[in-house]
């Protein structure tokens, strides 16, 4: 089985890290496949680097084989788009994990990276039917691209978050966190769930079941349509 993990943004180092904490969790039979694109923002802190990002995560899906693909970033951007697009089954990580830890507790709080992205994180825990379960959306005021090494400034927003919450699972909400998962959880004392791992564990079971998404409705192929300019490429056949 073949399980691509795709970066959205185009950081290699980060990329490494994911794939390092994706094949670490992944079934032995499981090929774990992390790459991220060479178009697009180096990482995604905003709604403007969202939706830049999306071209380049359908290019990756689009170029590379594979029984099933993992969106690692927390805004699970274009994962509808690549629903459309790929052949077998497609979870974002903020889904993966939200739906994990609603298993694990009564309540659980994401702790993501800047101020700015946590109305992001309460949108999709609306979406995702979970906002039940989501007592609190805390940022621990780092950068995507210097989580990985601020473990004190994620603790510290975990323990936060526990204490105001009174929750029962912490969710991290950066894949750029999941190196950390195990010291967290280890310091905070609560269950402690990164989303690239529930992912990956998630897409195994669905290709495992042969299951893949419904083409039956809005998920069915994009209908055939020239597109132009710098998006020639993504013309539909």
């Amino acid at each position: 089985m073949k399980i691509q993990v795709v970066n959205p943004n185009t950081s290699a180092a980060m990329t490494e890290a994911i794939g390092r904490a994706a094949a670490a969790i992944a079934g032995p039979d499981v090929e774990v496949l992390a790459t991220c694109p060479s178009m697009g923002p180096a990482s995604i802190e905003s709604h403007y680097d969202e939706a830049l990002s999306v071209p380049g995560l359908l290019a990756e899906i689009a170029a590379t084989p594979a029984d099933g693909h993992v969106i690692a970033c927390f805004g699970d951007p274009g994962l509808e788009a690549a629903r459309e697009l790929a052949d077998g089954p497609v979870v974002g990580i903020a889904e993966a994990a939200m739906r994990t830890a609603a298993f694990l507790g009564r309540g659980f709080s994401v702790v993501t990276t800047l101020d700015r992205t946590r109305g992001r994180a309460w949108d999709l825990a609306h979406r995702y039917g979970v906002a039940g379960f989501c007592r609190g959306v805390w940022a621990c005021d780092v950068p995507v691209l210097e989580v990985e090494t601020a473990v004190e400034a994620v603790v510290a927003a975990c323990r936060t978050a526990v204490a105001a919450d009174r929750s029962d699972v912490v969710v991290l909400g950066c894949a750029g966190m999941t190196a950390q998962r195990a010291e967290i959880e280890h310091r905070v004392g609560v269950p402690v769930v990164d989303g690239v791992q529930a992912a990956v564990l998630q897409v195994e079971s669905l290709v495992r079941m042969g299951l893949r998404t419904s083409a039956a409705g809005e998920f069915a192929a994009p209908p055939p349509k020239p597109y132009s300019g710098l998006l020639e490429q993504f013309t539909t056949a």
